[in-house]
């Protein structure tokens, strides 16, 4: 019993100290980190200083567009 409680605080107490990056960017689509996974790309940079990771599917069109004058 005394095991699963110390397993238990042990568990709680790691929950609290490495907490997630909870910054957001992009339109809220976008995560703050200090590197971005491969299939991300950086667009802006956050308030803090770090990267606004941006998946794919959120990505912006940069393809070049014709204009017919």
């Amino acid at each position: 019993m005394k095991t699963v409680l110390l397993t238990l605080a042990i568990l709680l107490l790691s929950s609290q100290v490495i907490p997630g990056s909870t910054e957001k960017c992009w339109n809220l689509h976008g995560h703050c980190r200090d590197t971005c996974s491969r299939n991300e790309k950086v667009y802006v940079f956050c308030l803090s200083g770090k990267l606004c990771c941006v998946k794919p599917k959120f990505q912006p069109n940069t393809s070049p567009r014709l204009i017919n004058a």
